[in-house]
């Protein structure tokens, strides 16, 4: 029987690529996600508050599909289901470009979008109705009320719940393990079938992760407030 050695596993070279390439991986997943996500968040957001009543359906039916089916089924039917249906040139292409990322990246920006959305309608609502009025009151148009008054307000107040649902998508880009995506928890399983030390490689794990994971809430909680200072002035 093995006693404990973390050493076998970090100063192993081999080792230790693995897992820094399956953290590197976890990082491009979660940043790439986070990116489309947003991207897309603001989008629906803002046919959410237009008039009219289709419109606002398929956004209510989008994020109610992305918030009450597990992320997990959503990037299975990504990966096996959407990719089975497109032309056969371009799945060759994804095969050899690395498809499983790229669906990985899709399926979870596209799922983090729901609650990116929802969390900045919030922050906008949370804007007093007064704001609008002295907008508009100085000249700006709707689109410039938004872009200059509200939306910097909405992001301010939304930004607590932005740094959370962050960090979940973090957390979440473990799922890619599950479509072949080789970023950390995939690593982690590769080097515990070669070393055998299944508690020191998932200690190593679990620090990467709860490292990460803090710093990006510190990450957020400074940026929380530069914002409150921000709007105090």
């Amino acid at each position: 029987m093995q006693g404990f050695n973390l050493f076998a596993i970090l100063l192993n070279p081999g080792f230790r690529a693995m897992l820094l390439n399956g953290l590197g991986m976890t990082f491009v997943v979660a940043i790439c996600s986070w990116v489309l996500a947003m991207t897309l968040g603001l989008l629906l957001l803002v046919i959410r508050l237009t008039p009219g009543r289709i419109a606002n359906g398929a956004v209510v039916a989008y994020i109610s599909y992305h918030q009450n089916v597990p992320t997990l089924v959503q990037l299975m039917l990504w990966y096996f289901g959407i990719a089975s249906l497109l032309p056969g040139a371009l799945q060759g292409w994804l095969g050899d470009h690395h498809g499983e990322v790229i669906f990985a990246i899709i399926g979870l920006g596209l799922c983090q979008a729901a609650y990116f959305s929802e969390d900045l309608r919030s922050g906008l609502r949370a804007v007093g109705r007064g704001q609008i009025e002295a907008a508009r009151a100085l000249g700006h148009s709707y689109l410039g009320s938004m872009r200059f008054v509200l939306m910097p307000q909405a992001l301010r107040n939304a930004l607590p719940a932005l740094v959370n649902h962050t960090v979940s998508l973090f957390k979440n880009s473990s799922l890619a393990m599950a479509i072949g995506v080789v970023e950390l928890t995939q690593a982690v399983r590769e080097v515990e079938n070669e070393s055998f030390r299944t508690f020191e490689v998932y200690l190593v794990a679990t620090i990467l992760y709860l490292g990460c994971s803090l710093t990006i809430m510190a990450m957020g909680a400074v940026l929380s407030q530069r914002a409150r200072l921000a709007g105090a002035r």
